[in-house]
């Protein structure tokens, strides 16, 4: 999807959510603006108890929040139930209705809005060709797979045609190579429908690969929201280049600053470039975060040295685990070109070889 602004599907604005009173108040949120546009695989990610359950319930009716608005197409449905929001969600556990059929699970919720009969087979048919599950219509939901449960319980969520869907984590329960399946297909149930997914989940990779734009939180709080690329090459603070993929952190001292770049000394005495984040003014000490494999190690001289500790081979690349002359832990992941593979011994001295725009300065 274009990164390119649109109507909003979903605006929170200023949101705070406590729960408790007095000292044993926990604030789950604390003040939370964010805007979701329409047609778009959002993701909410961050780490166990950030709040990001918390928000996708205060959209979806369960709760409410203690202050802000939460608007649906700019009408605000904060003081709403659930079942007067257009927006259906689908759980960790499916909640599935085991005695009945696939086709009559899907058609449930139809029935509960009092919908024809005939409309009803219509919309069942439908759902059973969009999420390929045609053959199984009249086997109970007992007989039938996790990954085949999973897409009944999408399919009965889509059913209504809501103008929103919210997935708390619905691939948590399935093994690796179901769950990566279900990756793709989810993003292809978003693209042909398209409604607006939002979707929760702990596991990075998840949302880097399936998502238009993802919001990374953390103690209630938003920290950055961004596309997969954006979040992941531009880390805005220290949480999310920790919290997204491997990176190397290395404390430095700036030397000198024009426009978006910086000179900065390392604890070794090295001086290297790094990127500097829009409207960011760092003075003094600061920290250097380079992905891994934005660095190369090699025989000879580089932008810093140190002595290999250790190589890991991973089939796909291999990662060169240094101690830095200055004693900081340095990893170096190189991609296994066959016929065009260093190889590398514990103790070896090496040199990393910074490619462009590999450092940037992180706020802490």
């Amino acid at each position: 999807m274009p990164d390119t602004p649109g109507k909003n599907a979903i605006e929170v604005r200023g949101v705070r959510k406590v729960f408790g009173t007095g000292e044993a108040q926990v604030a789950a949120l604390d003040t939370v603006s964010v805007s979701i546009r329409e047609n778009e695989f959002f993701t909410l990610l961050g780490p166990s108890g950030c709040g990001k359950t918390t928000l996708l319930r205060l959209i979806a009716g369960f709760d409410f929040p203690s202050e802000g608005e939460i608007l649906l197409y700019g009408s605000d449905i904060a003081p709403l139930p659930p079942f007067k929001r257009p927006v259906n969600t689908v759980f960790q556990s499916y909640a599935l209705f085991p005695h009945m059929t696939v086709a009559e699970n899907i058609g449930f919720g139809l029935e509960m809005l009092g919908k024809p009969r005939a409309e009803i087979d219509a919309r069942v048919a439908e759902m059973l060709k969009l999420v390929r599950m045609e053959k199984l219509a009249k086997r109970r939901t007992s007989q039938i797979s996790g990954g085949q449960q999973q897409r009944v319980a999408l399919a009965r969520a889509l059913a209504p045609q809501p103008k929103v869907l919210l997935l708390d984590e619905p691939l948590s329960a399935l093994d690796y190579k179901l769950r990566k399946e279900m990756q793709i297909e989810l993003k292809r149930l978003q693209h042909e429908t398209g409604i607006t997914f939002i979707f929760v989940t702990h596991d990075q990779e998840e949302a880097l690969t399936m998502s238009d734009r993802i919001a990374v939180m953390s103690s209630g709080k938003i920290l950055q929201v961004g596309s997969a690329r954006e979040i992941y090459d531009r880390p805005a603070v220290r949480f999310v280049a920790d919290f997204i993929g491997e990176t190397n952190f290395l404390d430095a001292s700036i030397d000198s600053i024009d426009g978006g770049k910086a000179k900065v000394t390392l604890k070794s005495g090295a001086t290297i470039s790094a990127t500097v984040a829009d409207g960011f003014k760092p003075d003094g000490d600061a920290t250097v975060v380079i992905r891994p494999e934005h660095a190369k190690a090699v025989k000879g001289k580089g932008d810093i040295s140190g002595l290999v500790e250790n190589v890991v081979y991973f089939g796909t690349d291999t990662h060169v685990h240094v101690r830095l002359d200055d004693g900081e832990a340095f990893t170096v992941r190189q991609q296994n070109t066959r016929g065009a593979m260093v190889e590398f011994e514990r103790g070896e001295r090496v040199g990393i070889v910074l490619g462009d725009d590999a450092a940037q300065i992180l706020k802490d």
